[in-house]
Formats: structure tokens, C-alpha cells, sequence
């Protein structure tokens, strides 16, 4: 899509979110399906994320490619896309020259990109859109959001997320994505920052075994977001599919709330030479016990891509005998699972 000026152009018309009450409804009828990991996709496509944007910087110089790889998962079987807004920060983008004005417009199109996408996708099934707000240690593009522990509190953090995330919630998005949260601290900054948005959210942590990064127990982690009113569900993204199954059950106890899970694909990101390393061991069939433990939101996260979703997927429909609530089967394309270096959506 191309504007007269030979730029490419934001999709007219957005279509209007879907209000909190049928998304609650659909996670309580859930589980619902995420779709994988945006950086991969990307990747596997013939973009080059090298650079400290990641999958932000087609926002600006090829949006149609984020559009294309959200269509790729809702035709392999996605409820839920996750924008492309997980590196998008004023902060990220002021350091490539990019004014607050222009950085406002590429986070507003990490919205429509992904409605347009839904617009497309070939299917009746209800489809959602989660605005993604990633970590501080994102920007900074040093692989600290693996760590957390950035030597700022959480009031820092507060003013560092509350911009973009006003910014996001204006575009009208279904819900917010707080994911990849290392630390707990970070955890307190978001759900500070989220209050009186008017958008739902869920909180997803980067977890090692049995806590945060930063070493925090889960227990604890989860508890933070028991009460928060905003909060529709916690849990667990960017973590071994191995972590799964005993934070799902921790977050559904310490909080009662509905469980999201996308793990990566076993690999693991090697923050010094950019690249991959390991095997992956992320498997379909593990979808079931995730499910049996209480998530309602089930993905993947890095090197998982809409083959593997649509394996998911068909594990949920089995499952539920649905795929959210639909009746039929899950159509569409399939993508690859892996693909070059990446990083997080």
C-alpha cells in the first residue's frame, strides 16, 4: 500500500476493537490461539532485523511486510496477534532520528497493520489484536531483557513505559500485551502505568524454572497482578516450553485469572554473537497439559512460526472441539518454523 508521495501509507478506516466484555467472554469460553514469534516470520521472508529496531524498523520502512506476517498467522489458525510495536519506543526511536510526532504514527500503524491483517485473513472467526508493550532492557537492545536488574526503579520505569503505552491504547487495540517482563520491579512499573487506559491487558514474564530473570519467585510475581482490575491474564512468554506447565499453575492459583503461554521454541538467544543456539524442543502435543493446568492463551514466541501455530492450533480445536468458539477447522497457510536470527516480536 502506497501513498501518492510514494511512502508507504497507513490502512484507512480501521476497524473499531472489540469491546473488553467479548474478549472476556471468548477467554472464559477459550482457550484462544496467539500466533508466533514476528522477528522469525519476518526473517524467514528476506528481511534483514539486524539492527537495534528489530521488527520495529519496517514499521517505517516496509509496514506491508508486518502486515503480511500477521496474515500468515491468522490464516494458520491465530485468534490474537501480537503487534509489532515490542521494540517501538520513543526512546529506541529518537536514537535513530525518528521525532516523537513520526514515532507516535509508527506506533499507532503497529495497530492497524495488524487490524488489516484481520480484514484480510480468510476467515470467520472472531480475531483480536494485542498491542505489544516489551521491557526497558528492549530498547536498550543488550539482551537485558533477559536479565532485568537495569539499575532504575520503578518510578523510571513508570515514566519510561507510560508514554508509548497511552500512545497504543489511543490506536484501539482489544488489549495490551505487558510481555517479556524479567523483573518483578518491572512488573509494579506496568501495572502502575496501566491504570485508567481504558484497554484491557495481560502480564507475561521471562521466566527461569521457577522465577524471573531477576530471580524473583513466581508466586510473588504473579501476586502483584491478582488484584489489578486491568490485568484479563498473567503468565509466561519467551521462556523454554519446559518452564510452561509449572508457571501456569503458580499464575492460576496465586491469581485466579486466565493463563497465557508462548514459550520459544527451545533455542536459545545468544545476546553477544546475535544468533541462536540449541535445538528446539517446543511441541504441540505439550499444548494439552499447558491447557489441563489452566492457560486460555496459548503461542509461541521466538523461532516458533505459523507451522507450528497451526499445529496448535488444531491441538486446541481438538481439545475444545472449537477453535474460539467457532465451529470448523482451521484453514490457511502454513509458514516455517524457523528462520534466521531474531528477537522477540
Amino acid at each position: 500500500m502506497t501513498s501518492d508521495t510514494g511512502r508507504p501509507a497507513s490502512p484507512a478506516s480501521p476497524a473499531p476493537p472489540l469491546s473488553p466484555a467479548p474478549f472476556a467472554a471468548a477467554l472464559a469460553a477459550g482457550p484462544l490461539v496467539l500466533d508466533g514469534g514476528m522477528s522469525n516470520q519476518l526473517a524467514s521472508a528476506g528481511h534483514d532485523l539486524s539492527d537495534e529496531l528489530w521488527s520495529a524498523r519496517l514499521l517505517l520502512e516496509q509496514p506491508e511486510a508486518i502486515t503480511d506476517a500477521h496474515l500468515a498467522y491468522f490464516e494458520a489458525g491465530a485468534d490474537v496477534a501480537i503487534t509489532s510495536s515490542y521494540q517501538a519506543t520513543f526512546e529506541g526511536f529518537e536514537k535513530r532520528g525518528i521525532a516523537r510526532a513520526e514515532a507516535v504514527r509508527l506506533l499507532t500503524l503497529s495497530v492497524e497493520l495488524a487490524r488489516e491483517a484481520a480484514r484480510r485473513a480468510r476467515t470467520d472467526r472472531p480475531l483480536w489484536v494485542a498491542a505489544s508493550v516489551g521491557p526497558y532492557g528492549a530498547m536498550l537492545a543488550d539482551g537485558s531483557e533477559y536479565r532485568g536488574r537495569y539499575g532504575l526503579g520503578v518510578d523510571a520505569l513508570e515514566r519510561f513505559h507510560r508514554p508509548r503505552m497511552e500512545v497504543l491504547a489511543a490506536a484501539g487495540p482489544d488489549m495490551l500485551a505487558l510481555e517479556t517482563v524479567p523483573d518483578a520491579d518491572e512488573a509494579r512499573a506496568l501495572l502502575r502505568a496501566v491504570r485508567g487506559l481504558g484497554v484491557p491487558a495481560w502480564l507475561s514474564y521471562s521466566v527461569d524454572g521457577d522465577r524471573t530473570r531477576a530471580g524473583q519467585p513466581l508466586d510473588e510475581a504473579f501476586g502483584l497482578a491478582a488484584e489489578a482490575d486491568e490485568i484479563v491474564a498473567v503468565g509466561v512468554n519467551c521462556c523454554a516450553p519446559g518452564d510452561v506447565e509449572g508457571a501456569v499453575a503458580t499464575a492460576a492459583e496465586v491469581t485466579g485469572k486466565p493463563v497465557v503461554v508462548y514459550p520459544n521454541s527451545g533455542e536459545s538467544w545468544d545476546a553477544e554473537v546475535r544468533a541462536w543456539t540449541g535445538r528446539a524442543s517446543f511441541t504441540p502435543d505439550q499444548v494439552t497439559a499447558w491447557r489441563d493446568a489452566g492457560a486460555r492463551l496459548i503461542g509461541g514466541c521466538c523461532r516458533v512460526g505459523p507451522e507450528t501455530v497451526s499445529e496448535i492450533a488444531g491441538t486446541v480445536s481438538g481439545i475444545a472441539g472449537t477453535v474460539s468458539g467457532t465451529a470448523g477447522t482451521v484453514s490457511g497457510t502454513a509458514g516455517t518454523v524457523s528462520g534466521t536470527a531474531g528477537a522477540v516480536s
